[in-house]
């Protein structure tokens, strides 16, 4: 089994190979914080989009964290899990230069014009205007590291190299020092994430880099001007609670930005439109249960609100949903498959001819149809999607029963706010006399649309649901069982749930 293979970037051929083309082309060095603060305010007055991707942010969390940009601080972030910490301070690397030139072979990225080690300024000093300049990306300016209990100040900042003082060089040589994350992402921004979780001692060995902007290794008398942006995420429990952030770390931190969860209904469900990776189509009115579902247990008093509630949660489900719509899918088509082998076999055996089954395949593949999800799948999430969600003390063996009564309240807004005020008399009308509908997992949408046929008002409800004039089958179907579900939930329909997981919708005995 071979590893894979990193791809690198490879720079443009135009741009200058040696220190004298460098001076040349009229490049001046800046600092990382000078050149991030360039570029933002190159995108602030154009306009552009300066941190794709991120939702919900726009008038809260991007304007203090420019400001912290444009002021050249540090920043730590503090927010619950799930509300995009960490995908924000990845996506301030896109305000690096795309190529930045740097001293090929060394491993602080030092600058050209402002090499830092003996060794480069020797070697600058010898060469001069026909030094060679390597280029250096924008993606490979950027270091992380998980904060955990393990973490030592070795990795962080360096420690000496056994073998390098075995190849006999002293131990008063700064070339012994294998240099640790911070220092190898020097020109470039460096995150640690969940800080809180770094042990006091070690969260001390931050202190000269933030405010002196230079690291001590051991007894080394070493000074390294490091020129970098450290950004910090950590958990508001985690940083009161299972750990903390030492106070003279936490006041050489210019900027402390609280984070939050999408704060209305239209960006919970952009969110979800950017994030979940679909196997089936998920219809509009499915996408609001879910995310008005992920509102209501934020906001449950039985949900442990100190510990949140991700935005991955709302995510997920959305994938679940697809996923449970493509397993019927599967299923029917198996089931239709099996049918028409059957009868293609007996067929044949009633005319005496050898009849292929390939008829029974293909009618099962042009029966059933494409993938399209219902409400009713959406209680696949309550029981694989549990784990997600922290439970206040007191509440043990009734995870389940809390999700599956804040999923019927967010199906039952959801309907109103699609349906509100739409005559659906039809549906009624249509169990009136002790009928009923029947739907569920193993129902497809031609046997569940065959049962309603023609209803008053079901064109109506299909427009508002987004479907427009021409709705496949399986579209109107996902509609039909969102209308049936939404008179049960109002009280308007009965519902039984037998054995095998198929709901029949009737009238109210």
């Amino acid at each position: 089994m071979t590893a894979p293979s990193q791809v690198f970037p490879v720079p443009p051929a135009e741009l200058p190979g040696t220190l004298g083309e460098l001076r040349a082309a009229g490049h001046h060095y800046r600092t990382v914080k000078q050149e991030l603060r360039d570029n933002l305010l190159a995108g602030l007055r154009t306009g552009r989009p300066r941190f794709p991707g991120i939702v919900g942010y726009d008038q809260t969390v991007l304007p203090e964290v420019e400001r912290a940009l444009l002021a050249g601080h540090d920043m730590v972030l503090l927010g619950e899990r799930g509300q995009g910490k960490t995908r924000l301070i990845r996506a301030l690397a896109g305000l690096l230069d795309e190529w930045t030139p740097v001293l090929p072979g060394s491993v602080l990225n030092e600058h050209p014009m402002r090499p830092l080690t003996p060794a480069s300024r020797a070697a600058v000093a010898e060469a001069g205007d026909d030094l060679r300049v390597g280029w250096l990306h924008r993606s490979m300016r950027y270091g992380e590291k998980l904060a955990t209990p393990d973490t030592s100040v070795g990795d962080l900042i360096g420690d000496v190299d056994p073998i390098r003082i075995a190849e006999g060089r002293t131990l008063g040589d700064p070339e012994t020092i294998h240099f640790g994350l911070v220092p190898r992402t020097n020109r470039g921004i460096f995150a640690v994430n969940e800080l809180p979780d770094l042990a006091e001692r070690i969260q001390v060995a931050l202190l000269n880099v933030l405010e002196e902007r230079d690291i001590q290794v051991r007894g080394y008398q070493l000074r390294l001007p490091l020129d970098l942006l450290l950004v910090a995420s950590a958990n508001p429990e985690d940083y009161t609670n299972r750990g903390r952030i030492i106070t003279p770390l936490k006041d050489r931190f210019g900027a402390e930005i609280r984070t939050h969860y999408p704060r209305d209904l239209d960006l919970e469900l952009a969110l979800i439109r950017q994030e979940a990776d679909l196997v089936a189509e998920v219809p509009e009115h499915v996408l609001e249960v879910l995310a008005r579902f992920a509102r209501l247990v934020r906001a449950s008093p039985e949900v442990d609100q100190r510990s949140g509630v991700s935005a991955r949660f709302a995510v997920a489900a959305a994938e679940t949903v697809a996923a449970a719509a493509l397993r019927r899918t599967s299923l029917l088509a198996a089931a239709r498959t099996d049918a028409g082998t059957e009868a293609g076999t007996d067929a044949g055996t009633e005319a005496g001819t050898d009849v292929r089954t390939d008829v029974g395949t293909e009618a099962g593949a042009r029966a059933a149809g494409a993938a399209v999800a219902r409400v009713g799948d959406a209680a696949s999430v309550v029981s694989t999607l549990r784990g997600k969600v922290e439970f206040e003390s007191g509440q043990e063996g009734q995870e389940s029963e809390i999700l599956g009564h804040l999923l019927r309240l967010a199906t039952a807004e959801a309907f109103r706010a699609r349906l509100g005020g739409l005559d659906l008399s039809g549906f009624t009308t249509l169990v009136a006399e002790g009928g009923t509908v029947e739907t569920g997992e193993l129902v497809s949408s031609a046997d569940l649309l065959g049962q309603v046929g023609t209803v008053p008002g079901l064109a109506k409800a299909l427009d508002r649901l987004g479907m427009g004039d021409a709705p496949t089958a399986d579209e109107a179907a996902a509609g039909v069982e969102f209308v049936l579900e939404g008179l049960h939930l109002g009280r308007r329909l009965g519902k039984d749930v037998t054995e095998d997981g198929r709901a029949r919708y009737g009238g109210r005995g």
